[in-house]
């Protein structure tokens, strides 16, 4: 292996071509050589466009390539596990698009293939590499808040096309599997343990099938976090951290600009006013950069990975418990 990551891409999806592929050619241990697409001529459009030099007109010929070290999967949801397994049997890492998976049962297929074949799989959380939220988290383990008791979030868009695989249940569509994770992964991330229980309330769209609008509550025990994502609602995404002596509040959470600053509001007054908040400004950067570069040092110098991925099937029991817990209007355990 070289002393950089030689990636190939499946597929050319929008987030991938606009945003993750150009952040990882910006990354010291990263080389994207190859893209492919089930259109090659979609696929040579792409390659021509971001600079790749190899394209293929299959995913096959992609994952059959042997100067390719690792993959990244960005499919519509309902391929993330088929894909991932196939790169994994063929001796490919993958940094997979959230969510990993559909299910808990089926992210476990993914612990199995990772601990037969050796390679690295991890869930593209990148909100997770973003100094914001590495911030964040040393505000709470530092005592500054007290004892933190409660978290809230809210994520939204407006998104009605029927064509749009957000909008497909059998893609694996719906606002929990597309942001509403992000909810579950950060308060998870931020209170440091798990969830018991959770109790979750779905507004399904009637033309579509899928939830255009999930809230959550989820028992932390002692603490709660409390959150809704809806694919049917004004653009708006915060996170609110509320301890016994203090507040943090992350301004734009998940889709982090990487043009300019983030900022964090810390209050330890209290005054309803916000008079005394304190603002904190997060240097500018571009967290798929951080993410790509991160998932390849690991790999490269053979450490752990920032998120492994039994932190991915855990994140998935959370959504299963939501997802239950809606059906029977009653609390689920997180199993």
């Amino acid at each position: 292996m070289t002393d950089r990551l030689r990636w190939g891409v499946l597929g050319a999806a929008r987030i991938a071509t606009a945003k993750v592929i150009p952040a990882m050619q910006q990354a010291r241990a990263c080389e994207v050589t190859a893209i492919a697409s089930r259109d090659l001529s979609r696929a040579t459009e792409a390659a021509r466009a971001l600079g790749i030099s190899k394209a293929y007109g299959s995913y096959e010929q992609l994952l059959a390539d042997p100067d390719i070290d690792a993959i990244y999967n960005p499919l519509p949801n309902h391929l993330h596990v088929p894909w991932t397994l196939a790169a994994a049997e063929g001796g490919k890492h993958v940094l997979c698009e959230k969510p990993i998976a559909l299910s808990a049962a089926e992210a476990r297929q993914l612990l199995d293939v990772r601990d037969r074949t050796g390679v690295y799989i991890q869930e593209a959380f990148m909100v997770r590499t973003h100094p914001q939220w590495a911030q964040a988290r040393e505000i709470v383990r530092s005592g500054r808040l007290g004892e933190v008791r409660s978290i809230s979030g809210y994520f939204s868009f407006y998104n009605d096309d029927p064509t749009n695989i957000r909008n497909v249940t059998a893609f694996g569509g719906g606002a929990l599997m597309d942001i509403g994770c992000y909810l579950v992964h950060t308060s998870r991330f931020m209170f440091e343990r798990e969830p018991r229980r959770a109790i979750g309330l779905i507004d399904h769209d009637p033309r579509f099938g899928v939830d255009r609008m999930t809230s959550m509550l989820l028992d932390f025990g002692g603490a709660h976090s409390v959150g809704t994502c809806s694919m049917q609602a004004v653009r708006y995404q915060r996170m609110q951290i509320l301890g016994t002596g203090g507040r943090v509040e992350i301004e734009i959470p998940f889709n982090a600009p990487a043009d300019r600053p983030c900022r964090l509001f810390v209050d330890c007054d209290g005054d309803p006013s916000g008079a005394g908040v304190e603002t904190l400004t997060v240097d500018t950067s571009n967290q798929f950069t951080i993410q790509a570069e991160l998932f390849a040092r690991a790999i490269l110098e053979g450490t752990e990975q920032v998120l492994p991925l039994e932190d991915s099937v855990r994140n998935m029991e959370c959504m299963d418990a939501i997802v239950r817990s809606a059906a029977s209007g009653c609390w689920e355990a997180v199993r």
